[in-house]
């Protein structure tokens, strides 16, 4: 047996472990760096021929943390009236632990299912479902922690379920968990009590965008009329912005933070928008209806916004104008990797393409599914590409170089 020199194991390392023998994370629903993109690059775009993996794991559209080899997600099971919240081997699907509940199927318009997505902080994960039980369970095991019914706790929070249920994933910014459910919530993620509520900005789905401005810490939120920016520190109203057109109440797109700007987007409105804080208000840069978003948003990459205008993929600028659009996709979901877009196809198909504003540039494509809805974004971790469709099927496919 031939045995590799010191030189070539380190030369191979990258490919192993990633760059500089670098692993990586991608710890709650907008990744590490709560931005929305991967930093991966080593990684292939064509993949394997045959999946990783897959496993079903229940009705819905929650997409996957993983970490420290561990991926969480969450499905319903139609039969039990179960919510479970899933503890996988990231690289063989094996199940780890599976965390059950009553619930209902939340099937207005659609088939339901969980659409939140678990997020973790070291040893333990924090997980919310549509009828707001916030739950923080250990990693290794799933026992609870601590529940935090959110809904009998009612009189001291006022809150209303929203049509579509809670639905925004639980956003982790330092000790704290920021939660959208119409108010915006701060949990002490040590005991799950609320530290500040913020006034009713109506239903809401999109989990909420933490930035910094002039040094302070707020919040942003695409919400039932518009958009909230309140402080992270008590949940005080810094300003508000209202859209001209009236939403039919799914506003679930993270906004996206463009050098000190938010970009939002929703459908439903219909309207994608450019603002800027200033002198306590939020000022229009730019609105039009060229990106208007369902459900998981826009990724920026070098100065060019990704997405999904309905069924149409496209390309905007800074400015709000049209770079290229592609039709024929179908309405699906946008991962970033470095200078390559992951796309969840709404066809059923994964889709690899290069992020480039020139034009639609497609470098691989393979069909993973062949039912339900594909609104769950894909996600990029150490090389291997986890898709899931509405139906519960978790697929893993290997894009490692």
């Amino acid at each position: 047996m031939r045995l590799l020199s010191l030189a070539t194991v380190l030369a191979l390392a990258p490919a192993l472990f990633g760059r500089g023998g670098e692993t990586y994370s991608w710890p709650q629903w907008d990744g590490p760096k709560r931005s929305g993109t991967s930093t991966e690059s080593d990684w292939n775009s064509e993949g394997k021929e045959k999946d990783l993996w897959r496993v079903e794991t229940g009705l819905g559209y929650s997409t996957v943390s993983i970490s420290d080899g561990r991926l969480f997600t969450m499905g319903y099971d139609v039969e039990k009236g179960l919510d479970s919240v899933w503890c996988l081997d990231p690289m063989s699907g094996e199940v780890k632990w599976q965390h059950s509940y009553p619930s209902k199927i939340w099937n207005q318009a659609h088939e339901g299912g969980t659409v939140n997505t678990p997020s973790i902080d070291g040893d333990v994960i924090y997980s919310l479902n549509r009828e707001g039980n916030l739950f923080c369970l250990k990693a290794a095991t799933g026992e609870v922690v601590w529940h935090n019914a959110l809904m009998e706790e009612d009189n001291m929070h006022e809150l209303e379920i929203p049509t579509w249920g809670f639905s925004a994933s639980p956003l982790l910014v330092g000790d704290d968990l920021i939660l959208n459910c119409g108010r915006i919530l701060s949990i002490d993620k040590e005991s799950g009590d609320v530290l500040w509520r913020s006034k009713d900005y109506g239903h809401a789905y999109g989990t909420p965008l933490a930035f910094e401005q002039d040094g302070k810490p707020l919040i942003a939120v695409l919400n039932g009329f518009g958009v909230a920016v309140v402080n992270q520190e008590d949940g005080s109203e810094v300003c508000t912005k209202e859209f001209a057109g009236k939403s039919l109440g799914i506003n679930a797109a993270t906004p996206v933070l463009i050098d000190g700007s938010i970009f939002v987007c929703t459908r439903t409105l219909p309207s994608a928008a450019r603002l800027r804080i200033e002198e306590g208000k939020l000022v229009t840069e730019w609105e039009n209806r060229e990106m208007v978003t369902s459900f998981s948003g826009c990724v920026l990459v070098e100065g060019f916004l990704y997405g999904f205008d309905g069924e149409v993929l496209k390309c905007v600028d800074e400015a709000g104008e049209r770079a290229w659009m592609e039709r024929g996709i179908g309405n699906g979901a946008v991962l970033a990797a470095g200078d390559r877009l992951i796309v969840m196809g709404g066809t059923g198909e994964l889709i690899v393409t290069k992020a480039t504003e020139t034009k639609y540039d497609e470098l691989s494509k393979v069909k993973l599914f062949d039912e339900g809805n594909y609104w769950t974004k894909p996600i990029l971790v150490n090389g291997i590409i986890y898709c899931r469709s509405s139906k519960g099927t978790l697929v893993a496919r290997d894009h490692r170089e």
